[in-house]
């Protein structure tokens, strides 16, 4: 025989509610009550909150989380699987398209191509998939608009996708790196995202004039060192000259200016860089280039009257007037000394280049000093020859008389990139270091190449 317990409240000893019906509305536990079902399912269509507010909610086949309005959170530390991504049921083949992130999309090209503008608010996480859906991108590319993002790290070029049969599948990681793939297939394809790179370039040293001559301006100095990065495209070659200095000049008993130094430069895709080569030093009146010959740095100007040479901004200075030195990248010439050069450190330590030459002075008083970074001074005798311009410097030399002046000393360039960018082809041998601070420095002492 069996029994039945009809009560309307079930309560502890100590008189709290256990179970308790009010009409149709049955409640467990009391408030503040934690509620444990040990080992059971429970079964219900709907759970909601004290408001009556479905936390969730079950139609046919379709589960919800929330209702209209609530913020989903999933706990810190917490991993969601699967889900993600809700695939667009229409097949874009439109030109243009803006994504919205957390969603898939089908991209037919086959009539034209199609540049797909990504979201202009994207959050950390957010994540977007694009599918070739005709295996036509290698004939009508995919382009994707970062809308001001960056992509891997850069927010130009923009990347295009065009191999048939791809799938990009990217992630927002935040401001510093931007959007990055998770996948994308065939990366060669891709319009490959420039790296930074720092440099120096120094132009070739003039010579000194001839006859009572004038001290040679300096090689253009020219860097970014410390400020803002130029960038290198992977794969790009870079054509490297490294300028000569100046030839030197005069036969015994003849005046003439000294010759300018050559320009050093580095041309590839999206550079294009120039040293501008240094000023020959005018000579004595009379003489043919009585002034000093503009450059980098200017080359100072002939005895009796000779106008200094002009330097170019932001890579050298003025020759000195009236029987002067040539400029420097750091001072101009003076009489009769030359300017200073300046101090680098982009490999790693501290090197001044880019001295300007000092000017011959007749027999009783010393002739001029070359400016620190490689300048020669004048020469000490009527006969000698005035010393050369120090190798790899961009130095002046400096200026002579009857024995006539030295060669302008030769120029430098100097690449700066982070040691996983580093590729490791190059031409001209030039000197390789790696691990100066993170990064490789390649010091091109002659002409050659480097691709990134």
């Amino acid at each position: 025989m069996s029994s039945i317990i009809k009560v309307n409240t079930v309560q502890d000893q100590d008189g709290n509610n256990i179970i308790n019906e009010n009409a149709n509305v049955i409640t467990v536990g009391d408030a503040g009550d934690t509620v444990a079902v040990a080992g059971n399912v429970v079964k219900t269509n709907a759970v909601q909150a004290a408001d009556a507010g479905n936390l969730i909610s079950q139609s046919g086949t379709t589960i919800t989380l929330g209702a209209s309005g609530d913020t989903i959170n999933i706990a810190s530390g917490a991993t969601l699987v699967g889900g993600g991504i809700e695939w667009q049921s229409s097949i874009i083949t439109a030109a243009t398209h803006t994504a919205v992130s957390g969603e898939g999309y089908w991209i037919d090209t086959t009539s034209n191509a199609c540049t797909i503008t990504l979201p202009a608010a994207p959050a950390v996480g957010d994540q977007i998939i694009f599918t070739d859906y005709a295996r036509k991108w290698g004939t009508n590319a995919v382009t994707i608009n970062q809308n001001s993002k960056k992509f891997q790290g850069f927010t130009s070029p923009n990347p295009i996708y065009d191999t048939a049969g791809q799938s990009v599948d990217i992630v927002y990681s935040g401001a510093t790196q931007g959007w990055i793939p998770n996948s994308d297939d065939d990366v060669t394809f891709e319009t490959s995202q420039a790296y930074d790179a720092e440099y120096l370039l120094v132009a070739g040293g003039g010579s000194g004039g001839s006859g009572d001559g004038a001290g040679a301006g300096a090689g253009g100095h020219l860097t970014n060192f410390g400020g803002t990065a130029i960038g290198l495209t992977p794969s790009a070659t870079y054509t490297i000259t490294v300028g000569g200095g100046g030839a030197a000049v005069g036969s015994p008993g003849v005046k003439v200016k000294g010759n300018d130094g050559d320009d050093s430069t580095v041309l590839g895709t999206g550079v294009s860089l120039t040293a501008v080569g240094g000023g020959g030093g005018g000579a004595s009146i009379g003489a043919p280039g009585y002034d000093g010959g503009d450059g980098g740095s200017g080359g100072g100007g002939g005895n009796s009257g000779g106008t200094g040479g002009s330097g170019t901004v932001g890579q050298g200075n003025d020759g000195g007037d009236n029987g002067a030195g040539g400029g420097g990248a750091g001072a101009v010439g003076t009489t009769p000394n030359g300017g200073a050069g300046l101090s680098n450190s982009i490999t790693g330590s501290a090197v001044t280049r880019a001295g300007g030459g000092g000017r011959f002075v007749a027999p009783g008083s010393s002739s001029g000093s070359g400016g620190s970074g490689g300048g020669s001074s004048g020469a000490s005798s009527p006969s000698g020859r005035s010393g050369a311009g120090s190798t790899n410097t961009g130095g002046g030399s400096g200026g002579g008389d009857n024995g006539g002046s030295g060669n302008g000393g030769s120029g430098v360039v100097i690449l700066s990139m982070a040691d996983a960018d580093y590729s490791g082809t190059t031409t001209g041998s030039p000197t390789v270091a790696t691990g100066v601070s993170g990064k490789t420095v390649l010091t091109f002492n002659a002409s050659g190449s480097y691709t990134a």
